[in-house]
């Protein structure tokens, strides 16, 4: 049962879930996914349980373990049990916690830098997803290029063998000189050259495919032939809007602007004031069954930096990051505007070009044909006839050419405007 051919789509979405990059940008998702839950892990009280096992003859330590321990004596005040105390073991268990209740809003914005940096990491998953797409649709035109290429060497290839037997004909008759034939035997030979250079080209291309859909085993195989299509073409103006709205390298440039603002907030409120309440719970015993003294301490803690100087350089660096992503974005919107620019242009020279080569190819094969009959009837040398064949190869080459630069203009158009989707790819199948 022979195997239905590759499909654009089908290579599309084979390229997005082998390609290495998109791969790279999925783990880029999900690191600043995790650093989003970790920013408001901040907001929830911290609590320790520990269990200790300790033993010296340390003084204060001696002291203090029979103190916590509720078992101190009136013979522990002696002088030489203080001095110099007999080792002592402990077993403590402990329970402390710890939890920042107002930061000035650090925390609150150093979610919201998580939170940012995170749309900006989808975003820019988007953006790699269009490159590949891109990628992917022009080895896919090449390939479908490279085949009308050799269906353009098989015909003309026939057409010179034809041209050669009715030339050997033609001298059996005595109506043809020997070096006729010489010519249209070399005008065969030149043919065949140019078949082998396209079944060449077609190789290529679907190495090029392969490394695209990032399937270095993929088989070559007779794909559906290339198309004229007729795509829609808005005015330049909204293209240029369109892509200022949904370019995904544009929105995610935008995000992380949002996300360094977040941060340069984040620097200024280390300056303020922090507010914590903390606490701890002990238990200490003679024995890990045993049964000793508790105790607790708890409390608020307000604390003011008044000597901040690593705070200011901190914020110096933020500002200074934040600057630099602000000229960034500003650099990016230029550089769309004028890849949108680009794109309109080339879609423009591209149909003008088509339109042209169409009537070129249309008018080199009707030549073609009269120069065959002129020929046939004696009224035109071998010279003219095979400057007529030649043009007409070049001129159905120079379509399906057009044809190819056509496609990819249109490509290269939704990718600068930013709706390269593999929806939107189907459409060049």
């Amino acid at each position: 049962m022979a195997q239905d051919p590759l499909t654009l789509r089908q290579a599309i979405d084979e390229a997005l879930r082998q390609s290495p990059q998109a791969a790279i940008a999925r783990a880029d998702l999900s690191d600043t996914k995790a650093a989003a839950t970790m920013a408001r892990i901040q907001l929830l009280p911290q609590l320790n349980f520990t269990e200790d096992i300790s033993r010296g003859n340390d003084p204060v330590y001696a002291f203090g373990t029979r103190l916590r321990r509720r078992q101190f004596t009136q013979a522990d005040f002696a002088l030489n049990a203080l001095n110099f105390p007999q080792p002592i073991g402990n077993f403590s268990t402990r329970l402390s916690g710890s939890w920042m209740g107002f930061d000035s809003f650090k925390t609150q914005r150093e979610i919201r830098r998580a939170d940012l940096f995170k749309e900006s990491a989808s975003s820019s998953a988007k953006a790699v997803d269009q490159q590949i797409v891109y990628h992917v649709v022009g080895a896919y035109q090449s390939v479908l290029y490279a085949q009308r290429e050799i269906d353009v060497a098989h015909h003309e290839q026939d057409t010179a063998a034809a041209l050669l037997t009715s030339i050997e004909d033609h001298v059996k008759a005595g109506l043809a000189v020997e070096s006729d034939r010489m010519s249209a035997q070399v005008n065969v030979a030149v043919r065949k050259e140019e078949l082998i250079a396209a079944q060449g080209d077609l190789e290529l291309a679907w190495a090029e495919l392969r490394e695209a859909m990032g399937a270095p085993e993929l088989k070559a195989s007779e794909l559906k032939p290339i198309e004229t299509h007729t795509f829609y073409r808005p005015p330049l103006e909204q293209e240029i809007a369109t892509a200022a709205k949904t370019r995904p390298d544009l929105t995610a440039l935008g995000q992380a602007q949002s996300a360094q603002g977040a941060a340069l907030g984040a620097a200024k409120s280390e300056f303020g004031p922090r507010v914590s309440a903390y606490g701890n719970w002990e238990e200490d015993r003679t024995s890990i069954a045993g049964s000793g003294g508790n105790n607790w301490v708890a409390g608020i803690q307000i604390s003011v930096d008044i000597l901040p100087l690593g705070r200011r350089g901190q914020l110096a660096r933020e500002s200074a990051a934040k600057q630099k992503i602000d000229a960034q974005l500003a650099a990016s919107q230029l550089h769309v505007r004028t890849e949108v620019n680009q794109a309109h242009i080339h879609r423009q020279t591209a149909e003008l070009s088509l339109e042209t080569a169409h009537a070129a190819m249309d008018q080199s094969a009707e030549s073609l044909r009269v120069l065959k009959n002129r020929y046939s009837a004696g009224l035109a040398n071998l010279t003219d006839l095979l400057r007529a064949e030649d043009a007409e190869r070049q001129s159905q080459s120079s379509y399906w050419h057009a044809v190819y630069s056509n496609a990819m203009a249109y490509a290269e158009l939704l990718y600068a405007t930013g709706t390269l989707t593999p929806d939107a790819a189907e459409e060049l199948q």
